[in-house]
Protein backbone atom coordinates (compact mmCIF):
# COMPACT_ATOMS: atom_id res chain seq x y z
CA UNK A 1 0.00 0.00 0.00
CA UNK A 2 1.41 3.42 -0.89
CA UNK A 3 1.61 6.28 1.55
CA UNK A 4 -0.93 8.96 0.73
CA UNK A 5 -0.21 12.65 1.02
CA UNK A 6 -2.56 13.04 4.00
CA UNK A 7 -0.57 10.40 5.89
CA UNK A 8 2.59 12.53 5.76
CA UNK A 9 3.39 14.72 8.77
CA UNK A 10 2.61 18.29 7.75
CA UNK A 11 1.99 21.87 8.79
CA UNK A 12 -1.75 22.57 9.14
CA UNK A 13 -1.45 26.34 9.77
CA UNK A 14 1.03 28.98 10.88
CA UNK A 15 0.39 31.99 13.12
CA UNK A 16 2.22 34.94 14.64
CA UNK A 17 1.45 38.05 16.64
CA UNK A 18 3.66 41.04 17.34
CA UNK A 19 1.88 41.60 20.69
CA UNK A 20 1.65 39.40 23.79
CA UNK A 21 -1.87 38.02 23.42
CA UNK A 22 -3.06 34.48 24.13
CA UNK A 23 -4.27 33.71 20.59
CA UNK A 24 -2.29 34.41 17.43
CA UNK A 25 -3.84 35.19 14.04
CA UNK A 26 -3.26 32.64 11.28
CA UNK A 27 -1.12 34.01 8.46
CA UNK A 28 -0.07 32.82 4.99
CA UNK A 29 3.51 32.09 6.08
CA UNK A 30 6.01 32.70 8.86
CA UNK A 31 9.73 33.36 8.54
CA UNK A 32 11.85 31.47 11.04
CA UNK A 33 15.13 33.18 11.90
CA UNK A 34 17.99 31.07 13.26
CA UNK A 35 18.59 31.66 16.98
CA UNK A 36 15.79 34.24 17.12
CA UNK A 37 12.37 32.70 16.44
CA UNK A 38 9.60 33.89 14.16
CA UNK A 39 10.07 37.28 12.56
CA UNK A 40 7.37 39.65 13.79
CA UNK A 41 6.30 37.47 16.74
CA UNK A 42 6.29 38.83 20.29
CA UNK A 43 8.03 35.69 21.60
CA UNK A 44 11.04 35.95 19.28
CA UNK A 45 14.43 36.74 20.78
CA UNK A 46 17.60 35.23 22.15
CA UNK A 47 16.49 35.75 25.76
CA UNK A 48 13.12 34.96 27.37
CA UNK A 49 10.16 36.92 26.06
CA UNK A 50 7.37 35.32 28.10
CA UNK A 51 6.33 38.14 30.45
CA UNK A 52 6.40 36.17 33.71
CA UNK A 53 9.83 34.74 32.88
CA UNK A 54 11.21 38.18 31.98
CA UNK A 55 10.05 39.42 35.39
CA UNK A 56 12.01 36.62 37.13
CA UNK A 57 15.22 36.78 35.07
CA UNK A 58 15.36 38.58 31.70
CA UNK A 59 18.80 37.12 30.89
CA UNK A 60 17.58 33.49 30.62
CA UNK A 61 17.99 31.94 27.16
CA UNK A 62 14.76 31.80 25.17
CA UNK A 63 13.87 28.11 24.88
CA UNK A 64 10.36 29.09 23.73
CA UNK A 65 11.01 30.78 20.37
CA UNK A 66 8.45 28.64 18.51
CA UNK A 67 5.33 26.99 19.96
CA UNK A 68 3.98 23.93 18.12
CA UNK A 69 0.65 22.17 18.79
CA UNK A 70 -0.67 19.01 17.17
CA UNK A 71 -4.06 19.43 15.46
CA UNK A 72 -5.03 16.07 16.94
CA UNK A 73 -5.42 17.92 20.26
CA UNK A 74 -8.16 20.05 18.69
CA UNK A 75 -9.91 16.85 17.57
CA UNK A 76 -9.64 15.48 21.12
CA UNK A 77 -11.01 18.57 22.87
CA UNK A 78 -13.83 18.80 20.29
CA UNK A 79 -15.08 15.45 21.64
CA UNK A 80 -15.43 17.19 25.03
CA UNK A 81 -17.38 20.07 23.43
CA UNK A 82 -14.59 22.62 22.91
CA UNK A 83 -14.08 24.30 19.56
CA UNK A 84 -10.43 25.35 19.10
CA UNK A 85 -8.90 26.46 15.81
CA UNK A 86 -5.24 26.85 14.80
CA UNK A 87 -3.50 29.79 16.47
CA UNK A 88 -6.12 30.16 19.17
CA UNK A 89 -3.97 28.46 21.85
CA UNK A 90 -1.05 30.72 21.04
CA UNK A 91 0.88 28.32 18.86
CA UNK A 92 2.96 29.41 15.89
CA UNK A 93 2.81 26.09 14.04
CA UNK A 94 -0.10 23.66 14.06
CA UNK A 95 0.98 20.18 12.95
CA UNK A 96 -0.74 16.95 11.97
CA UNK A 97 0.79 13.49 11.92
CA UNK A 98 3.59 14.06 14.46
CA UNK A 99 3.35 12.82 18.06
CA UNK A 100 4.83 16.05 19.41
CA UNK A 101 4.28 15.14 23.07
CA UNK A 102 6.07 11.81 22.63
CA UNK A 103 9.23 13.28 21.12
CA UNK A 104 12.45 13.33 23.11
CA UNK A 105 14.21 16.57 24.01
CA UNK A 106 16.47 17.89 21.21
CA UNK A 107 14.44 16.30 18.40
CA UNK A 108 14.86 18.26 15.18
CA UNK A 109 11.71 19.10 13.23
CA UNK A 110 12.41 20.05 9.62
CA UNK A 111 9.54 22.31 8.57
CA UNK A 112 9.26 22.65 4.81
CA UNK A 113 12.30 22.78 2.56
CA UNK A 114 14.55 25.04 4.71
CA UNK A 115 13.48 25.67 8.30
CA UNK A 116 14.40 23.48 11.25
CA UNK A 117 13.59 23.76 14.96
CA UNK A 118 15.00 21.87 17.95
CA UNK A 119 12.39 20.79 20.48
CA UNK A 120 13.31 22.09 23.95
CA UNK A 121 10.36 20.97 26.08
CA UNK A 122 6.66 21.00 26.84
CA UNK A 123 4.43 24.01 27.09
CA UNK A 124 3.02 24.22 30.58
CA UNK A 125 -0.66 25.17 30.15
CA UNK A 126 -1.77 27.90 32.54
CA UNK A 127 -4.90 29.77 33.64
CA UNK A 128 -4.93 31.71 30.35
CA UNK A 129 -6.31 28.54 28.72
CA UNK A 130 -9.40 28.79 30.96
CA UNK A 131 -9.61 32.54 30.31
CA UNK A 132 -9.82 31.67 26.60
CA UNK A 133 -12.51 29.00 27.16
CA UNK A 134 -13.62 28.05 30.69
CA UNK A 135 -12.98 24.36 31.40
CA UNK A 136 -10.48 23.91 28.56
CA UNK A 137 -7.50 23.83 30.95
CA UNK A 138 -8.81 20.54 32.38
CA UNK A 139 -8.63 19.07 28.86
CA UNK A 140 -4.99 20.08 28.25
CA UNK A 141 -3.60 19.65 31.76
CA UNK A 142 -4.52 16.61 33.80
CA UNK A 143 -3.30 13.45 35.47
CA UNK A 144 -2.21 10.24 33.80
CA UNK A 145 -3.30 6.89 35.24
CA UNK A 146 -0.01 6.69 37.17
CA UNK A 147 -0.74 10.06 38.82
CA UNK A 148 1.85 12.03 36.85
CA UNK A 149 0.93 15.42 35.37
CA UNK A 150 -0.09 15.25 31.72
CA UNK A 151 0.63 18.38 29.68
CA UNK A 152 -1.01 18.39 26.25
CA UNK A 153 -0.50 22.06 25.30
CA UNK A 154 2.17 21.38 22.69
CA UNK A 155 5.92 21.75 22.62
CA UNK A 156 8.38 24.61 22.54
CA UNK A 157 11.39 24.87 20.25
CA UNK A 158 14.28 27.05 19.13
CA UNK A 159 15.15 27.80 15.51
CA UNK A 160 18.33 26.09 14.30
CA UNK A 161 17.86 26.82 10.58
CA UNK A 162 15.84 29.69 9.19
CA UNK A 163 13.33 29.61 6.38
CA UNK A 164 9.75 30.24 5.38
CA UNK A 165 7.05 27.86 6.63
CA UNK A 166 3.57 27.61 5.12
CA UNK A 167 0.39 25.58 5.45
CA UNK A 168 0.88 22.22 3.76
CA UNK A 169 4.65 22.08 4.22
CA UNK A 170 6.00 18.63 5.03
CA UNK A 171 7.53 17.89 8.42
CA UNK A 172 10.48 15.56 8.79
CA UNK A 173 11.35 14.30 12.29
CA UNK A 174 15.01 13.72 13.16
CA UNK A 175 15.44 12.03 16.54
CA UNK A 176 18.57 12.85 18.57
CA UNK A 177 21.33 10.27 18.71
CA UNK A 178 22.14 8.50 21.95
CA UNK A 179 19.87 8.06 24.93
CA UNK A 180 16.61 9.97 24.64
CA UNK A 181 15.50 12.40 27.34
CA UNK A 182 11.74 12.84 27.87
CA UNK A 183 10.32 16.34 27.44
CA UNK A 184 9.91 18.48 30.54
CA UNK A 185 8.13 21.85 30.85
CA UNK A 186 10.17 24.86 29.72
Amino acid sequence: MSTHEVDQPSVVEVARDDEHRFSKPVVDHVLLVEGWGIEGDAHAGTTVQHRSRVARDPSQPNLRQVHLIHAELFDEVAEAGFQVRPGEMGENVTTRGVDLLGLPTDTLLHLGPEACVRVTGLRNPCQQVNDFDPGLLRQVLGRAEDGSVERKGGVMAVVVAGGTVRRGDRIRVELPSGEHTPLLPV
